[in-house]
């Protein structure tokens, strides 16, 4: 049974070097408008996409982040050309088979959020043999937004919880939330400190909605596959010097603190 209890904001972490950075999510924009620059297909966009994504994780846990999301493909994505489709479901078998083995050794737990139902079998199979492989790994997370939509996972969040009050699992009035949160597809993971958007575009797309009420957001000019360890960086240098309220007002937050 659900507590009922309201889910508070985290806690405001302020020091010297300004609010600390626990959880990154990233929204990875800019890989066909990087390629059509350059002369290139979109397929050596997206693989020159992949090498960003590398690159940011290590550049992660050099800063010391313990969780980075990486917004791989949408649930918006499947209206892509199917060759395109083809080729970004390529590249996530890819990832499974050349780098999970190494992410085990080191300490890495990968999780993947969406909907599965819908994906190829063998890469359903792939998805659920890298979680049970790395769930006991606490060292970082890694979190692969594939076939994801916020609206979705709200949706499929709502359904799993009416289906428990249904069965009288649990009290409707024990929907709180703290029950929708662990719900959701992040479950266990806190929310993102930080959500970076690359390519100049000014806006969430549907991604980690929930997650995202209190969440410091930055948006970058530069395309997914320029982006790397000092543009990492210098987003977390911009955050640091941001004043998080959570709602309340500064006086208080330094009184919290």
């Amino acid at each position: 049974m659900f507590a009922a209890q309201k889910t508070q904001p985290p806690a405001p972490t302020t020091g010297d070097a300004g609010p600390s950075v626990e959880h990154v999510a990233i929204i990875m924009d800019g890989n066909g408008r990087w390629a059509e620059r350059k002369g290139l297909s979109r397929i050596e966009g997206h693989r020159a996409g992949v090498e960003a994504a590398r690159r940011a994780v290590r550049a992660a846990r050099e800063e010391g982040i313990k969780a980075v999301t990486l917004y791989s493909f949408s649930t918006e994505n499947w209206s892509r050309p199917d060759w395109e489709v083809r080729h970004l479901l390529g590249l996530l078998r890819r990832f499974f088979r050349d780098d999970l083995t190494e992410l085990a050794s080191e300490g890495v737990r990968v999780r993947v959020l969406g909907e599965r139902d819908n994906l190829p079998p063998d890469l359903r199979k792939l998805v659920l043999e890298a979680e049970e492989r790395t769930a006991s790994n606490a060292d970082f997370t890694l979190q692969i937004a594939f076939n994801y939509g916020g609206r979705d996972e709200l949706v499929r969040a709502a359904a799993k919880l009416a289906q428990q009050a249904a069965s009288g699992d649990i009290d409707p009035a024990g929907v709180t939330e703290a029950a929708i949160t662990a719900a959701l597809d992040t479950s266990g993971v806190p929310d993102p400190d930080l959500i970076i958007r690359t390519s100049g575009e000014r806006r969430i797309s549907n991604f980690l909605l929930w997650q995202a009420a209190y969440a410091e957001l930055i948006f970058l000019d530069c395309l997914w596959p320029d982006f790397g360890k000092a543009e990492l960086h210098a987003a977390l240098e911009d955050f640091r010097q941001r004043d998080r309220r959570y709602g309340g007002r500064k006086a208080e937050v330094a009184t919290a603190s």
